[in-house]
């Protein structure tokens, strides 16, 4: 029964410098690693080398986003986690891996978008599948995106989308609902 448990608990990443190494992440409330098809999926609409883009995981729960778009040759990846003993497993998993240009951060996405100056070309939207602030949460990382940035959002229900985001791609994978966005601010288009 605990090597059952310890493997669902697991992720591996699946493409990049780090290919095939496995992430270990500890059970909590709302965490659900995004599957290795929606990863792959979301990669190929990305680009499989992420070189020169500084990346945002505002959700990190096990860090396997970010930690892909690292092994994808990131040039900077934020991750960010509320949840300490989560926090704690995904600083061991950079220990592991060795990743210089990963800083993680531990306090809610609210908050790290409220006090961060940083602009990021990709940024990963996953909380867990109970949120409902999403326009709050759309509005407030708009500051926060370079002009082109794509942002990823996972739900079990997709929300509707504020004025100005536009949707580039979409899928969905047993109960995960998920989509590729891009923010066209009015005065710029």
């Amino acid at each position: 029964m605990a090597k059952i448990q310890q493997h669902r608990n697991q992720v591996r990443i699946i493409g990049g410098t780090h290919r095939g190494r496995k992430l270990t992440f500890p059970a909590a409330d709302g965490l659900r690693p995004t599957a290795d098809s929606v990863r792959e999926r979301l990669f190929n609409w990305l680009g499989q080398d992420l070189s020169g883009m500084d990346v945002l995981d505002l959700f990190a729960g096990s860090g396997v986003m970010g930690l892909e778009a690292a092994s994808r040759k990131a040039e900077t990846v934020t991750l960010v986690e509320k949840n300490r003993h989560v926090a704690t497993a995904i600083k061991n998993s950079l220990q592991q891996l060795n990743f210089s240009q990963v800083a993680l951060i531990c306090t809610d996405a609210q908050n790290f978008l409220a006090s961060n100056q940083q602009q990021f070309d990709v940024v990963f939207l996953d909380p867990p599948y109970n949120w409902v602030q999403w326009p709050e949460l759309l509005n407030a990382i708009v500051p926060h995106l370079r002009p082109q940035a794509r942002v990823y959002l996972e739900s079990s229900t997709l929300p509707t989308l504020p004025s100005g985001w536009q949707q580039l791609r979409e899928g969905k994978s047993g109960i995960s609902r998920f989509e590729l966005l891009t923010y066209r601010n009015a005065e710029i288009a």
